[in-house]
């Protein structure tokens, strides 16, 4: 199935999202969550790489109205990849102030949204959109690899060692319909309810088990500071 998710934004909206960004990154380093820092940082450049790379470049699906498109594309892997990533790392990482974070975000997305949408009248409309039938089916097979090998593990595995499957759903899908819902009742995404549904089930989600086995990896090395685990 084929449709178009598109968003149509205005140019304070990016420099109210780079003061937030700066934010959340201060804050990460300000209370040690290096780790966490970096892994966001990774997370902008798997976004990058996706959204310019595979959908622009590759499939020609990436469609920039109103702006230079290696640039926007580049902050909008930025805003989302390093938010989403940082968020994930948290969940995963059981962070205790995990509530606190997920509001930061949360409301920060809201925030960004509602104060472009008040003011910025005067800044340049930007549109953006990009079709989805030439890649879903793809993520819908990423998607089911990763989490067909967490259900096999758990089918195979003692109740002591089942991994957390249900965990991992719920941070796939909120992060993802998190800032679906504020683009959506924001008014920058147009309504339409498919993108917020399909997009929340797939998109973020299809990396989660991928994501799990990473953390559980280099969190057994490292420590939140970067200093060596002692496990």
């Amino acid at each position: 199935m084929d449709y178009l998710v598109s968003r149509e934004l205005n140019g304070l909206y990016i420099v109210i999202d780079i003061i937030f960004l700066l934010f959340l990154g201060f804050l990460l380093l300000k209370f040690k969550k290096r780790l966490t820092f970096l892994f966001g940082l990774s997370g902008a450049f798997i976004y990058f790489l996706v959204d310019y790379g595979i959908f622009y470049m590759l499939l020609g699906t990436r469609e920039v109205v109103g702006a230079n498109t290696f640039w926007f594309l580049l902050w909008l892997s930025v805003s989302y990849g390093f938010t989403n990533f940082v968020w994930i790392w948290l969940f995963l990482n059981r962070d205790k102030r995990i509530l606190e974070w997920s509001l930061l975000i949360v409301i920060g997305w809201v925030a960004v949204a509602l104060l472009s949408q008040s003011f910025g009248s005067t800044f340049p409309l930007i549109q953006i959109s990009r079709g989805t039938g030439s890649y879903h089916g793809v993520m819908a097979l990423i998607l089911f690899i990763g989490y067909a090998i967490v259900i096999v593990k758990n089918i195979k595995s003692n109740d002591s060692e089942r991994l957390p499957v249900l965990k991992m759903l719920m941070i796939g899908i909120l992060v993802q319909f998190s800032w679906e819902a504020v683009l959506l009742l924001s008014g920058i995404r147009p309504n339409g309810w498919n993108p917020i549904i399909i997009n929340s089930l797939l998109e973020t989600n299809l990396g989660i088990p991928y994501l799990y086995f990473i953390h559980k990896y280099i969190t057994k090395k490292h420590q939140e500071d970067l200093s060596k685990s002692s496990i």
